[in-house]
């Protein structure tokens, strides 16, 4: 009786046993694990704002996911000039972006014209017009603008002018002193600047 139980056993062990079972059998797929999330939506663009005391990126860096779920990054150098008020995009498209360049030729938009000075603006660059002397110029922060002051005896009112929103030059006030009067130019952010003269005109460059 006993014998004939070990052959039965042997029989139905042989019927479920497989050459290797950490394979699957013949016609059978087997799942992949992974830890991606199948739900993600797929990058199109994302944007990012830098602070108003940007000039200069350097690199930038990636962090991503692997298909396994690992954590890795990769950089990549620059060592490029930027402009604070665009985004910097991450994107992934292969459809070109053009730059739009300006003309070599200034178009300055007014945005004060008294009898005695006149200040227009493009972009970065704001055009002083007026037959009177600078005495001095500086900058000041808290908030950052650009004092300058020129000789004349005025007799006004403080007067005070608030540009147009996009401006980078915010607001421009005049006050008169003794012997000459003082212009604030006060600014959207921190900068430096470059002054050239010429005959009548002042040019101040934002860097």
């Amino acid at each position: 009786m006993i014998k004939l139980l070990c052959i039965i056993s042997i029989f139905f062990l042989s019927l479920n046993a497989r050459e290797n079972p950490f394979f699957a059998p013949k016609g059978q797929s087997v799942p992949i694990t992974s830890n991606m999330d199948t739900s993600l939506v797929p990058l199109k663009q994302a944007s990012l704002s830098l602070p108003s005391t940007a000039r200069v990126i350097e690199s930038v860096t990636i962090k991503y996911k692997n298909l396994d779920g690992s954590q890795d990054t990769k950089s990549i150098s620059l060592d490029n000039k930027i402009d604070w008020h665009l985004p910097v995009f991450v994107s992934q498209s292969y459809q070109n972006v053009q730059d739009t360049k300006k003309s070599a030729r200034h178009s300055y938009k007014k945005l004060l014209h008294l009898k005695f000075i006149s200040f227009d603006e493009d972009g970065k660059t704001l055009k002083v017009t007026t037959s009177d002397k600078m005495i001095r110029n500086f900058l000041l922060v808290n908030p950052h603008r650009i004092v300058f002051d020129f000789k004349r005896e005025l007799d006004i009112r403080s007067y005070i002018k608030k540009s147009p929103k996009n401006s980078i030059f915010t607001k421009i006030r005049i006050g008169n002193h003794k012997g000459y009067y003082r212009v604030v130019v006060e600014l959207d952010g921190y900068y430096s600047y470059q002054l050239h003269h010429s005959k009548n005109v002042y040019i101040f460059k934002l860097r």
